[in-house]
């Protein structure tokens, strides 16, 4: 068998193939199969197949040339911010300010940008990453109309949000709307304090069914005026929460035991507590609209009045 000649020493995990020849390394060394090329031009020291957006980013990282950088959705994505759900699945996408060349490979989304002064953040592992304002109006080409409220509500949720509303309207004031002005259409919907886009997607289908338009993220407290819950959806003129549970501590018994608490101490303090949970969204989000419409029937709502 023949004994592979070494790689020259100082290559990171993924290189240009550029690099390595200038520090030595053959094409015929290159081309060998301890070596994986997730894109032209890169070779991986790792043969596994990278399986999550951020494996790719930084196999592609070697290619990127000056003036480029990750935007849209990949930009959301490298942030761990809300992305549409499966069955959609985001690309990588990256862009460059004219007059640089936007990429043209496979597995590359390139998109040569009007000239403008660049806005470049830093992402994961020193990535260059499209400012998030900027990203987010760019998803607007992409993505749903709730998507773009869900992630709108993003940028501006946190104690130190990313974004202000002003930021994103100025934004498209200054570049303009699309498709039909899906982008001003989604900024009237989005919210502050928004935690999840979940949240954002089960705020969106009730208020669509009839019901009055829920606060986001309100503090409840006892009659004694203690902090009980911060409460995801309430409809405080009914004392109705709505809460959705994503059941991340479903087999964690301590953490089950700590949400039992807090749901009785919410009913205790006068509120009646909706626990939304992943399936009773789906289909349409029929079962959910159910549970949230009785709560506030019992509660003296009334459709229509």
């Amino acid at each position: 068998m023949t004994r592979l000649q070494p790689l020259p020493g100082g290559l990171p995990e993924r290189f240009h193939v550029a690099h390595a020849m200038e520090k030595g390394a053959s094409r015929t060394r290159l081309r060998a199969s301890d070596l994986s090329a997730p894109f032209h031009g890169v070779r991986s020291l790792s043969l596994g197949e990278a399986d999550t957006i951020l494996d790719r980013c930084r196999s592609y990282v070697p290619r990127l040339a000056p003036g480029q950088f990750f935007s849209h959705e990949t930009v959301f994505v490298l942030r761990g911010l809300s992305t549409p759900e499966w069955p959609y699945v985001p690309r990588i996408h990256v862009s460059a300010h004219r007059p640089a060349r936007e990429p043209r490979t496979h597995g590359v989304v390139g998109h040569r940008l009007q000239t403008r002064e660049p806005a470049i953040d830093v992402g994961p592992e020193g990535m260059p990453i499209e400012n998030a304002v900027r990203a987010w109006r760019q998803c607007g080409r992409l993505w749903g109309l709730d998507d773009l409220v869900a992630g709108a509500d993003a940028l501006l949720a946190g104690r130190h949000p990313i974004a202000s509303l002003g930021d994103l309207e100025e934004e498209v004031a200054l570049m303009g709307d699309v498709r039909g002005g899906i982008l001003r259409r989604s900024l009237a919907l989005a919210r502050p304090g928004v935690r999840s886009p979940r949240e954002t997607h089960l705020r969106l289908l009730l208020v669509r069914r009839g019901f009055p338009e829920p606060d986001v993220n309100v503090d409840i407290f006892s009659t004694r005026g203690e902090f009980v819950a911060e409460i995801d959806l309430a409809f405080a003129a009914w004392r109705v929460a709505v809460e959705y549970d994503g059941r991340v501590h479903a087999e964690d018994p301590r953490q089950f035991a700590r949400d039992a608490d807090r749901w009785a101490a919410i009913r205790d303090a006068g509120w009646d507590h909706v626990r939304i949970l992943n399936h009773h969204l789906r289909g349409g989000g029929a079962p959910a609209v159910a549970m949230v419409r009785a709560a506030l029937i019992r509660a003296g709502w009334r459709p229509g009045l």
